[in-house]
């Protein structure tokens, strides 16, 4: 079987491509190296293109004859988002409908959609439901939206079977240290503070100390990335064998706070990370952390991987031996007091 795996040489599509291949599945990765990197590109063969390129599109679908479709090629940066609005609905919008016209054109009637907890928009209750009311706060959760609800008519016109898998906050590297995260800008929290602890950068911002949370600062859901793979897999399979389309939240339900994200990286590491306390951003919850229990009932999906330790660890591993940062010596010891128990 072979599935087309768009944004294949990103940071989860990568990771998906990979755990496809071990499950005896050929990923074809098309990508335009935008934001991804041709080095995560291992394990199938390699397109590099755009999806605005139709007639790229009905090429590859006919000459590798693709039987499902993983969507990853995304813009993705909340910020940059509320910036550049048109860049993201151009992209995340018009040419994820040029994919779904050529899937629909081939006859392709599996598609894997990567979603987010961004189309929930502020939070009303935690953990968050697949039930709960749908409204971004920005253009990114807005076109990830959108696109759920055109998933939803291909459904219903077209016979289209389809799966949106909301994630969290996606962390954490290939535990074989073939795969990890690499961003410029970087993003993302754990790298960031990973950098803090290695004297890459000077310290690692906290935006707000004065949230209704244990110590203050905001807490959100990791998931390892591998496990976000395995959803993709299991989500192929369900539909694959009959299952309904549906959403899907990816998160471990139990979510962590920024000062205990930069604990775990003082363990990791073994050494302090410099931090600036700064005002709140405008828009960041004070919590988010998923409620799974439908992909754990549905998919029988069950993150193996996900324990904070092991996501940093990964990380940190991965960061260490792509930047061959040296071992590291610290000039004093940490002392810390056993952290907070994680808030669920």
């Amino acid at each position: 079987m072979r599935v087309l795996v768009t944004g294949g040489a990103g940071y989860i599509g990568s990771h998906t491509a990979k755990f496809l291949a071990q499950a005896g599945i050929e990923p074809v990765v098309l990508d335009n190296l935008s934001a991804g990197h041709l080095w995560a590109v291992r394990w199938g063969p390699f397109v590099q293109g755009d999806l605005e390129d139709i007639d790229l599109l009905r090429e590859v679908m006919r000459a590798y004859q693709i039987q499902a479709v993983m969507h990853f090629a995304a813009h993705a940066y909340v910020g940059e988002s509320m910036l550049h609005p048109r860049k993201y609905f151009r992209n995340n919008v018009v040419n994820t409908l040029n994919l779904l016209d050529v899937v629909v054109e081939a006859k392709v009637q599996h598609f894997i959609f990567s979603s987010t907890c961004a189309t929930y928009g502020v939070p009303q209750e935690t953990p968050i439901r697949e039930q709960h009311a749908q409204a971004p706060v920005n253009p990114y959760g807005e076109a990830k939206l959108f696109v759920e609800r055109v998933l939803n008519w291909y459904g219903h016109c077209y016979g289209l079977r389809w799966a949106a898998l909301r994630y969290f906050n996606a962390a954490g590297s290939d535990p074989e240290g073939q795969l990890g995260e690499q961003h410029d800008p970087e993003p993302h929290l754990i790298p960031q503070v990973i950098r803090a602890a290695t004297g890459e950068t000077p310290f690692v911002e906290i935006f707000g100390t004065d949230y209704a949370t244990p110590d203050g600062t905001a807490i959100r859901d990791y998931t390892h990335v591998t496990d976000l793979a395995a959803a993709h897999y299991l989500a192929l399979t369900n539909i694959l064998n009959g299952g309904k389309s549906a959403a899907f939240n990816l998160g471990t339900g139990t979510g962590y706070s920024v000062r205990e994200v930069i604990a775990a990286v003082e363990r990791s590491t073994g050494c302090p990370v410099p931090v600036r306390e700064a005002q709140r951003r405008p828009g960041d919850p004070p919590c988010l952390v998923a409620d799974a229990t439908c992909a754990k009932q549905v998919l029988h999906w069950r993150p193996s991987h996900s324990s904070l330790d092991e996501i940093v660890g990964t990380a940190w591993q991965w960061r260490a031996t792509r930047s061959r940062v040296p071992a590291l010596v610290c000039p004093m010891p940490i002392h810390r007091k056993k952290s907070e128990e994680a808030w669920t």
